[in-house]
């Protein structure tokens, strides 16, 4: 079945690709909307909403403390006045006139155990290992995965748990990871924070945790090995995940059981068995609608293919068609109703729903 998508929004945004298939959506329960991107030696927070409308200054713009360190995913606080900023060798959190308002030292991410440094907080060394932090959605916390070295040539990755006013350790826990990246995703409950590790050809590493302001419980879903987090809404208690290498897509409750899961569709005509796969770009429409894509979109954005699936039970209801025309990459939703492409020829966003019936 053909599923006609209908252009809400369009705008020109040099950069914006990173919205789909990168971390710059910093999307929260009560907005799904902000964009943190990368110009030059600044961060640059946009609220997407009224970017489509023809505001293009940003919210606000935050330096960058170490502007050579390009690796991290960062977060800005609700309320837009303060970032947190995932370094090399520390966590930061700067104001918008970038002063620093607090800093906690870590261990380097350079993968060279024992190596010397400068003493130049601006030295970028070997590697592109990284680790990333959040801020929690009422503003209090940050999450922060990180590197300690617990004794002498010891290395040990942790996610920490730090008070969002003053940078002080709250509580942490070990990870059994080398990663390559990171990435948090906090639940819409307010309550509790995914932590999803990429370590290459070596998996992926699956966390989730929460604070009761005494006590950090975690959990792991880790028997696999191989599922990356991709998205959590407000009308479902739990999340979806996607396999490392695309053989199936997965609705979890909470606490990691299975509620449905789906293969990917059969291969498009002239396309192998061995490309019917689902590619990570995937999450909810809405409460009741998962959209996914099919393909690499990385290597082949143009046999991308964009799915729309029931939200509780994972059932295909069909693939979505564009009235522009083929539609390359990946999509990334917004939980309300609509959904992100990016053109890299025009360098255009554009924001997507599904057309009213016989809408053409």
């Amino acid at each position: 079945m053909s599923i006609t998508a209908q252009l809400r929004d369009s705008v020109r945004l040099p950069g914006g690709r990173a919205l789909v298939n990168g971390f710059a959506l910093e999307s929260r329960r009560d907005d799904p909307y902000r964009a943190l991107l990368r110009n030059g030696h600044e961060l640059e927070v946009y609220d997407l909403r009224e970017l489509f409308a023809g505001e293009r200054a940003p919210e606000a713009v935050f330096p960058l403390p170490w502007p050579r360190w390009d690796q991290g995913v960062h977060s800005v606080s609700p309320d837009g006045t303060f970032a947190v900023f995932s370094g090399q060798r520390s966590v930061r959190a700067t104001g918008t006139d970038g002063k620093t308002l607090w800093e906690y030292r870590h261990n380097c991410w350079g993968p060279e155990l024992g190596h010397p440094h400068t003493g130049d907080e601006q030295e970028v060394c070997r590697g592109s290992e990284h680790g990333s932090c959040r801020i929690s959605d009422d503003g209090r916390l940050v999450w922060a995965h990180v590197v300690a070295e617990p004794e002498p040539g010891d290395w040990q990755e942790r996610w920490v748990v730090l008070d969002a006013r003053d940078g002080r350790e709250l509580a942490w826990l070990p990870l059994d990871s080398a990663a390559a990246g990171s990435n948090h995703l906090s639940h819409p409950d307010g309550v509790h924070m995914g932590l999803c590790i990429g370590m290459g050809q070596d998996g992926i590493l699956l966390h989730w945790a929460r604070w009761d302001g005494e006590k950090l419980t975690s959990w792991d879903l880790n028997e696999d090995l191989d599922r990356i987090l991709t998205d959590v809404h407000p009308g479902h208690p739990g999340f979806l995940t996607v396999e490392h290498y695309g053989a199936d897509l997965r609705l979890h409750a909470l606490d990691g059981t299975v509620v449905a899961e789906r293969e990917p569709p059969e291969p498009a005509e002239g396309e192998d068995e061995d490309e019917a796969y689902w590619d990570y770009g995937c999450g909810f429409v809405d409460a009741d609608t998962v959209i996914a894509s099919t393909a690499d979109s990385d290597r082949y954005p143009e046999r991308a293919r964009h799915w729309l699936l029931d939200a509780h039970t994972l059932r295909i209801r069909g693939v979505v068609t564009y009235p522009t025309g083929p539609v390359d990459g990946d999509v990334r939703p917004l939980g309300d109703g609509t959904w992100l492409t990016y053109d890299d020829k025009s360098e255009t966003l554009n924001r997507w729903a599904q057309a009213a019936p016989g809408t053409r």
